[in-house]
This record gives structure tokens, C-alpha cells and sequence, in this order.
């Protein structure tokens, strides 16, 4: 496992809803959590405010998958362009109206990824983000 061989132990917290978000920030800052990965949920989107508040209420650095954490207090993004996704679904529901059998059609995986980094909550952490994460970023706010 990559995490292993880097030194970094993983540990898995679950939410089945937001009200358990506050138990799991707790229980986070009480095992000194070192930083947080959130996976992609339509939950976890409707709540990236609340989450984003979790975070810095607990210093707790978090990678998100949706640009909209960051705007919302996140410490950084990495995940698919949304717009390339919607175009590439166009292109699909275009075949299939054309004649095109659904089965058909290959499986496609996203092409574009954007890394969006907010520098206001990196200082607040007392984070520095390196030039070269910088200069990468499709997004930096500050």
C-alpha cells in the first residue's frame, strides 16, 4: 500500500449523516489526526460549509474532490473537471439518440483534473504550500 510505504497510517471515519460530523471532528482531534480526506457525496457536498468550519475549528487540514470546498473554507481540491464531464455526457446522450446502443458504448474515465488550493486557509493553519504545488494549481485563492 502506498500509504505504508510513505510512512502514513490511514484511519477511516464514516458519516451516514451530518449530524454525526461533530462526534467524528472530535474523535479526529482526540487520535491527532494529521489531516483529512474527504471523498466524494452528494451528503458531503450539501454540507461543505459545515465541514469546511469542522476543519478549521479543528485545525485540521482537508483535500476535498469538489472545487466548492475550497471556496467554502477548504484547504485544497483535486478532482475532475465537472465541465468536461457534462460535455463528455452530452456527446454520449447525442450517440444514443443517434441510434447508438447504450451498451455499446465504451466506458470513459475523466481526462481533466483541476487542483484548487486556498491559501487564506494554508496561513491560517500555518501551512506553507510549496511554490511548485502553486504554480500546478488551476486555482489559487487568497
Amino acid at each position: 500500500m502506498a500509504a505504508q510505504s510513505a510512512g502514513v497510517s490511514l484511519r477511516r471515519f464514516d458519516a451516514q449523516s451530518a449530524q454525526e460530523f461533530e462526534g467524528l471532528f472530535a474523535a479526529m482531534a482526540r487520535e491527532k489526526v494529521g489531516g483529512l480526506i474527504v471523498v466524494p457525496s452528494g451528503m458531503f457536498l450539501d454540507e461543505r460549509e459545515h465541514l469546511g468550519r469542522l476543519a478549521a475549528r479543528h485545525r485540521l487540514p482537508a483535500i476535498f474532490f469538489f472545487r466548492e470546498f475550497v471556496e467554502a473554507g477548504g484547504l485544497m481540491s483535486y478532482g475532475p473537471s465537472f465541465p468536461d464531464l457534462g460535455r463528455r455526457a452530452a456527446t454520449y446522450v447525442d450517440r444514443v439518440l443517434r441510434g447508438a446502443r447504450p451498451a455499446d458504448l465504451p466506458v470513459q474515465q475523466p481526462t481533466e483534473f483541476y487542483l484548487v488550493i486556498n491559501l487564506k486557509t494554508a496561513k491560517a493553519f500555518g501551512l506553507a504550500i510549496p511554490s511548485s504545488l502553486l504554480a500546478r494549481a488551476d486555482q489559487v485563492i487568497e
